[in-house]
């Protein structure tokens, strides 16, 4: 998952000039991006986007509305300063938390494809899509449900588009193969299902009881 490949075909450049211009173009050109930034095996610089993208994420949220991030109030309470809670809090989500879900999704969209891609490609170029993707979800930050609603709706489009380009898949197919891991990085992970909620004032999320 870590691994750098030197030489690859293709694949992004290095560094923050690197990070900076991907992720205008994946926002602005996606099938050419995605045409011309993912290659095989090329996975840490997909993995270092996607912690850039939390990045922006949390700390966007610390600063505007860091009662709303999950766990804040507790760390706050038990350290009794603003500063480390928040330098805990943005440490543990982009270092720990970000890459995980990064792992969990791509397993989940590369078991999604397995019967709707027949010339699929691997497990890395999986990775490198769903951290792309990743994108708008910089816009998340922003404490207001429809941004927030379209940010992550705007990550599960580019999430399609990825998975149609790459793996060389219908947009039919690439839409049920995005559907589990857009659900669990973008409805959850970004929050776009709370968001959604919020800015059309109504409850999707089933009743547990």
């Amino acid at each position: 998952m870590t691994q750098w490949v030197e030489n690859p075909s293709g694949g992004r450049a290095r560094g923050p000039r690197g990070l900076a211009r991907a992720w205008v173009e994946v926002l602005l050109r996606p099938r050419r991006f995605f045409e011309n930034g993912v290659a095989p095996g090329d996975q840490a610089p997909g993995l270092t986007f996607a912690i850039a993208v939390a990045i922006a994420y949390v700390g966007g949220r610390l600063l505007l509305a860091p009662e709303t991030l999950s766990g804040y109030g507790r760390i706050a309470a038990a350290t009794e300063s603003v500063y480390l809670s928040a330098a805990v809090v943005l440490v543990a989500a982009c270092f720990l938390v970000a890459p995980l879900v990064l792992h969990l999704a791509a397993a989940a969209g590369t078991l999604a494809l397995i019967p709707v891609a027949e010339n699929r490609g691997g497990v890395s170029e999986t990775v490198q899509i769903i951290a792309y993707a990743a994108a708008p979800g910089a816009f998340a930050a922003i404490p207001v449900p429809a941004i927030q609603a379209l940010a992550a709706l705007y990550g599960c489009i580019l999430l399609v588009v990825g998975i149609s380009v790459v793996h060389e898949t219908p947009m039919p197919r690439a839409v049920l193969a995005a559907s589990v891991p857009a659900l669990f990085v973008f409805g959850f992970a970004f929050g776009g299902i709370g968001a959604f909620e919020a800015a059309v004032g109504i409850d999707i999320t089933p009743d547990p009881r």
